[in-house]
């Protein structure tokens, strides 16, 4: 897996920079109330998306939390003063906090599924009633346009999926968020090309795909048979899934005491 601490330095310009940030901050934002006021951006990476929320949304207050010690500094700069060093699935906010919490582009990075139930639990439990969650899911699969690439790349080694959309859907109605809507958006300026997908598998973007190992050597020199070595494919297409929690009920009377014999 990556080391996203070191990635922090080249993750604008390796990830479609602004037209992508652009794109995700857009569509996200399709899925949050217009009465929002409070929003928590999980997982913010260098705050490119993060910043976009307020600028595009006026009214709207942002606080973004990563994990990674250079990436909430690159955000500290863009956002400064509400931006949170910490861990998804052991947030540092009290109950019922936000109006929203999104997390783009982060479940398929959890070790197993039982972090992917205590990170959306974590979502479920800031929220406010009426409160809306927004996550991507099937993120791999998303990166699959049909290429000669995805060709090479089918097969590969198989890791487990964190992100399945029913599985997603599944862990929010365990904390008991009902689904509110869902939307797409291209990931601009992502589309691999063949040398870029060699240098990715050599920094470990592809996790069964060890750098240096004789199989990714063995990937490395099929991508490299490929045409067009420097020719972008068509970029992917991520899906977003919106869960609301659902405004307080009125507690259900309680059932008379039966009668004494």
């Amino acid at each position: 897996m990556l080391d996203y601490d070191e990635e922090a330095g080249r993750y604008d310009a390796s990830r479609g920079g602004e037209p992508r940030a652009a794109a995700a901050a857009r569509a996200v934002l399709d899925l949050i109330p217009l009465g929002a006021h409070d929003l928590l951006d999980i997982a913010c990476g260098t705050g490119i998306v993060t910043r976009r929320f307020p600028a595009v949304r006026t009214g709207l207050r942002v606080t973004g939390v990563d994990l990674a010690p250079s990436m909430t500094r690159i955000a500290a700069t863009r956002l400064p003063g509400a931006v949170v060093r910490a861990d998804s699935r052991r947030l540092p906010f009290g109950d019922a906090r936000f109006d929203a919490a999104v997390s783009v582009w982060l479940l398929h990075l959890q070790s197993g599924p039982e972090d992917v139930r205590a990170l959306i639990g974590e979502c479920a439990r800031v929220l406010r009633p009426g409160g809306v969650y927004v996550t991507t899911v099937d993120k791999a699969a998303s990166h699959n346009v049909g290429s000669d690439i995805d060709a090479v790349l089918s097969t590969r080694p198989r890791g487990p999926v964190r992100d399945v959309a029913a599985d997603v859907a599944a862990c929010a109605a365990e904390q008991g968020l009902v689904p509110a809507g869902q939307t797409v958006f291209r990931g601009h300026g992502q589309g691999r090309s063949p040398r870029r997908t060699i240098a990715d598998l050599r920094r470990g973007w592809f996790v069964t795909l060890p750098p240096g190992s004789p199989l990714a050597d063995a990937f490395a020199a099929r991508l490299a048979a490929l045409p067009d070595q420097d020719r972008p494919r068509p970029d992917p297409v991520f899906q977003l899934r919106a869960f609301r929690k659902p405004p307080h009920q009125p507690h259900p009377p309680k059932p008379p005491a039966a009668l004494a014999g």
